[in-house]
């Protein structure tokens, strides 16, 4: 992971030192910024091999890439923005589009675009995906039916990437240069299979990055359901339209069971509840109950087999200053 601010160097230099390292880092491109005499702007850079997600945070700011700056310099990449606050007009594949927080847009690296954008210095403006077009397992037509469409970044598999790539950025600290195969296989995967939805070009997706993809939106569904009961595995498959046998076997190539994750994952957020200092007054039986546990008795059994203590003890154990562990 790399970590760059423009602040490194005084006000009236910060301007081009950005257009210098997105140059390097993305594309070359002409920049222009109504905040140019003092270019407040932040980059993170996660390598993933084939592919680079990066989390930006700057002003406002013009990009333009021309036939001339293609002509000197193309990576032949998709770029796949993703606005995480702030919005955009851009010009590109024949399409003018207006685009919000919350939405995807594709860029083609071979293909001039024009891009205003009002971004918001103070935390993440957005999430760029950078890949080579041949990563991605769909014809080059059928991409260029996507390039300068908005694509929904609040539901359904898109829904499914927003989260993956904010998730990804916020814990960039944590993995290891072992980890980088699989989260770019994912973040490859999830990105093919919200584009084939888009583009109705599904059969051309292999099966196993289809498989890949199920999970990964079961995952994200399971996170949102955990506070309720009833979530179980029968729920879990009817919501996706599988068998409860398929979903067995989804879990069971990871070496999991689908009622074992869902514990586990109960059992981390009622941990990180009882380690916030903020939720103090909040009973042990509240905690456990806001994340699916009713039952007092099951829930102490099954947090000191995790933790070999119970809930109050570890509670407890915690000095009141101590922040919750990410």
């Amino acid at each position: 992971m790399t970590e760059f601010t423009t602040e490194v160097v005084a006000a009236p230099e910060r301007f081009a030192l950005w257009q210098e390292v997105a140059a390097q880092s993305h594309m070359p491109n002409r920049h222009r910024s109504n905040d140019h005499d003092d270019f407040r702007a932040r980059m993170r850079i996660m390598d993933l091999g084939s592919l680079q997600v990066s989390a930006l945070a700057y002003p406002h700011l013009e990009i333009a890439r021309t036939a001339k700056v293609i002509r000197q310099a193309d990576p032949e990449a998709y770029q796949i923005n993703y606005f995480l606050a702030g919005g955009a007009a851009i010009s590109h594949g024949g399409r003018d589009t207006v685009l919000c927080a919350g939405d995807f847009v594709v860029v083609d690296s071979s293909r001039a675009f024009h891009a205003d954008v009002q971004a918001l210095p103070d935390g993440w403006s957005g999430l760029v995906v950078q890949c080579p077009r041949g990563v991605l397992p769909l014809p080059e037509k059928a991409m260029r039916n996507l390039l300068g469409v908005p694509i929904d970044g609040r539901r359904g598999m898109g829904g499914v990437l927003a989260r993956w790539l904010t998730d990804l950025n916020a814990r960039a600290g944590e993995f290891t240069p072992a980890d980088v195969p699989t989260l770019a296989q994912v973040t490859r995967d999830l990105l093919a299979s919200v584009f084939a939805v888009c583009v109705d070009a599904e059969d051309a997706i292999p099966p196993e990055i289809h498989r890949h993809a199920l999970k990964r939106r079961i995952d994200a569904f399971i996170e949102q359901h955990l506070g309720e009961p009833a979530l179980t595995p029968d729920t879990i498959a009817t919501a996706h339209g599988i068998s409860a046998r398929h979903l067995y076997t989804l879990f069971e190539e990871e070496g999991r069971t689908v009622a074992a994750w869902i514990r586990e994952r109960r059992l981390e957020h009622c941990r990180r509840d009882l380690a916030d200092p903020s939720l103090r007054s909040r009973s042990i039986h509240a905690i456990a109950t806001r994340w699916g546990f009713i039952n007092k008795a099951h829930f102490s059994r099954a947090f000191r087999a995790r933790y070999d203590m119970t809930p109050s003890d570890y509670r407890h154990a915690l000095p009141h200053a101590m922040a919750v562990q990410k």
